[in-house]
């Protein structure tokens, strides 16, 4: 019951259907299929609105009791599933949720801009799984460790590094940005703008990492600075160019 559960909360459940049109046949709506008649997307059957209005005092107290965190939502799910198909307060859930589904399936279909946002909200965490996997792709990415412990060890690692690695490169363009604003440079802004935090090109990845605390740290200014050379962004720019056109 993502769709639900997040809307209560002020949140959007926002999935990709990669097969949007599987999706239709499952919409519900406010009246019955036949006042739809005219339209282009009509709803499978009407919703189930006395049921949501007999049970909302159930409902309420099951999402009262996941705000206030009285019990985790583990065991609200565990306790839902141990009802059997047919309770009316597992149904009301479950065509609240359908109700939510239907109304942000209709906007994906009509809203462009929440397709765009979705899929670079899918790009993005794409991109840092690739991360993760190139960081933990050391020794050929074979494993050095033999139990779970260890395992769960070596992931937890990779991840740290993965979040060190993006938390620089956000440091280091943050300086950069604000270097570039207040030169009032909107090219330089803009391209700025475009890239992706999460990026290893300039990292190696292959080496020693060393956690212990140390006194040496990354001189971030002494780095920005070489990006105050206009002609460097000139270069920039025209390579920015180039790659879109071709």
């Amino acid at each position: 019951m993502n769709f639900w559960i997040l809307h209560v909360f002020g949140y959007q459940f926002a999935p990709r259907y990669r097969d949007l049109h599987k999706k239709i046949d499952g919409l519900v709506g406010a009246k019955h299929p036949n006042h739809y008649r005219d339209c282009f997307i009509k709803p499978s059957r009407k919703a189930y609105d006395a049921l949501i209005a007999k049970e909302w005092p159930n409902i309420q107290r099951i999402m009262a009791s996941l705000a206030q965190k009285d019990v985790t939502q583990a065991t609200i799910v565990r306790k839902l599933a141990s009802y059997v198909r047919q309770n009316q307060t597992k149904k009301a859930l479950w065509e609240l949720e359908n109700m939510c589904r239907t109304l942000y399936i209709l906007d994906f279909m009509d809203d462009v801009h929440l397709r765009q946002g979705v899929q670079k909200a899918l790009n993005r965490g794409e991109a840092y799984h690739r991360f993760r996997r190139a960081v933990a792709f050391v020794n050929g990415g074979k494993f050095r460790v033999k139990t779970e412990a260890e395992q769960q060890i070596w992931n937890e690692c990779a991840r740290l590094i993965t979040n060190a690695i993006i938390y620089y490169n956000m440091a280091l363009l943050s300086k950069v940005y604000a270097q570039k604003a207040a030169a009032n440079d909107q090219q330089a802004m803009a391209i700025i703008r475009g890239i992706s935090p999460v990026a290893w090109q300039h990292v190696n990845l292959f080496g020693t990492f060393e956690f212990s605390p140390t006194e040496s740290t990354v001189d971030l200014d002494a780095l920005v600075a070489r990006y105050s050379d206009p002609g460097y962004w000139s270069t920039v720019l025209q390579e920015e160019q180039e790659a879109q056109v071709s």
